[in-house]
């Protein structure tokens, strides 16, 4: 008989962090002829998914200076 813990997939989150930076890096790579700097980038990309631009409002991200 397994225990609970032994069936449960442990999430990692520095890992999802270091996956997600690594997507990010080479879309940013490809489109890089499209922004200035790769914080306009990330600005764009929050801007494409309601839920992240509704946050990042929220926040009081759109307020950078």
């Amino acid at each position: 008989m397994t225990t609970k813990t032994e069936t449960q997939k442990r999430f990692d989150c520095v890992e999802f962090k270091r996956r997600s930076q690594r997507r990010l890096m080479k879309e940013y790579e490809m489109r890089k002829d499209e922004f200035a700097s790769y914080v306009d980038f990330l600005k764009a990309k929050v801007g494409e998914n309601e839920w992240s631009r509704d946050l990042w409002n929220a926040i009081g991200g759109a307020k950078s200076k």
